[in-house]
């Protein structure tokens, strides 16, 4: 069967020319974003010594940043992290802290006892680990931070926020970021176990936030040698909006307020006795659960 010139055209255009036209535009998608991402070095919002200090004793701070080709975008690394990832066999010791209005904290401890750098349990360091909104100890970022931790000798502690370690609440009190008193409890009851041992505390996004807040208020009075927090909202009102933006809302926001959600269902028992938990269950961002 003949084609005519324009049946030609039709099928070249179909099954040749606009297949290419898509391939072409991803690939120069990646090539812009890598060229424009190429010679970038991370921005330091930081005093001049602090600055020459981290240049020193952190050269990766002063390194040019190169995007994963493979994997570029925080959207993209988000959700490839959900599919192709690893969960470090950790073994915890629990502890539960009793708190001054008469509510649980539960800490899972790796005590590394077979640490030969720091062999002394009263001089090893200890890292206070604090997960992000609804997660806890089992988290695989946890398990990889508890892993790299016992590798290099230090002891790691991880805070559960309330009624996220798999306790029972026993006040009808869960956490926020811009409340500190649990975080000092458990800063004060590790001081306590471990007087001489230096503590570092790292926090991943509330964590963090939870973390810098405490700092910003104890200051020099902190009882840590040094804190570290990574993905932590600069502007929380900007970040609570870019959430609620129609990608971020369908693949993060609704998947957080979820969580939020489940945790309430979970201890509805003691909850209801101060919220109406049904209107709170219809809750579908985290601004509308908040």
């Amino acid at each position: 069967m003949l084609l005519s010139y324009s049946e030609v055209w039709e099928v070249c255009v179909e099954y040749i020319f606009r297949p290419c036209t898509v391939a072409v535009g991803a690939i120069s998608a990646v090539v812009y974003y890598l060229w424009g991402c190429e010679g970038q070095t991370p921005l330091l919002v930081c005093s001049d010594g602090f600055r020459i200090f981290l240049e020193r004793y952190v050269p990766v701070v002063a390194e040019q940043f190169r995007p994963t080709p493979w994997c570029w975008g925080g959207r993209l690394q988000t959700l490839v992290r959900v599919l192709i990832k690893s969960s470090p066999a950790v073994t915890y010791r629990n502890e539960l802290i009793r708190t001054r209005d008469g509510g649980q904290i539960s800490l899972d401890w790796v005590d590394n006892t077979d640490s030969t750098v720091y062999p002394e349990c009263s001089l090893r360091p200890t890292v206070l680990i604090l997960p992000g909104l609804t997660g806890n100890s089992q988290q695989t970022y946890v398990l990889h931070a508890v892993s790299q931790a016992t590798r290099r000798g230090y002891r790691s502690v991880v805070f559960n926020n309330r009624g996220f370690g798999g306790e029972e609440l026993l006040t009808p009190l869960t956490f926020c970021a811009a409340d500190t008193s649990d975080l000092e409890r458990v800063i004060q009851h590790i001081r306590m176990l471990f007087p001489q041992a230096p503590l570092l505390g790292t926090g991943v996004s509330l964590g963090g936030m939870l973390l810098l807040n405490y700092l910003a208020r104890k200051g020099s009075e902190a009882g840590l040698v040094a804190g570290l927090t990574m993905s932590v909202s600069w502007d929380t009102l900007e970040s609570c909006a870019s959430l609620e933006q129609p990608i971020n809302r369908l693949l993060f926001n609704r998947h957080l307020t979820g969580n939020l959600c489940r945790a309430i269902s979970r201890h509805r028992k003691m909850l209801e006795t101060v919220v109406d938990v049904e209107h709170v269950l219809k809750a579908r961002t985290i601004r509308e659960f908040d």
